[in-house]
């Protein structure tokens, strides 16, 4: 059940960092309020996870769900763009988030 809370922390990590895009320095109150829901429902299911998980594999896959997944909507959603660069990033992260859970 702690690879669940990570994946589901981890999901709200994204939904977070998207969402501080949209409140424009805390400026708007809904995505504010919403933004600020989703970091603590993340941070509260990253905790639960570290009952039985590893802090630093659990931290490391958790920021690099975060990190691919807010990078990939960054780039389909918001134009950001998709150099071989970036892409190749996204890729190593993916290889270490994997790497970490194989070995973890």
């Amino acid at each position: 059940m702690a690879w669940v809370y990570l994946v589901a922390a981890g999901l709200l990590e994204i939904g977070w960092a998207m969402g501080l895009k949209q409140t424009q320095g805390f400026t708007r109150l809904w995505p504010s309020v919403l933004t600020v829901g989703a970091m603590a429902g993340s941070f509260w299911l990253l905790a639960l996870a570290l009952k039985a998980l590893p802090i630093g594999t659990a931290y490391a896959i958790w920021t690099g769900i975060g990190a691919v997944g807010t990078a990939i909507l960054g780039i389909w959603l918001l134009g950001e763009p998709a150099s071989p660069g970036r892409l190749a990033g996204i890729a190593l992260i993916l290889s270490g988030i994997v790497t970490l859970k194989l070995a973890g």
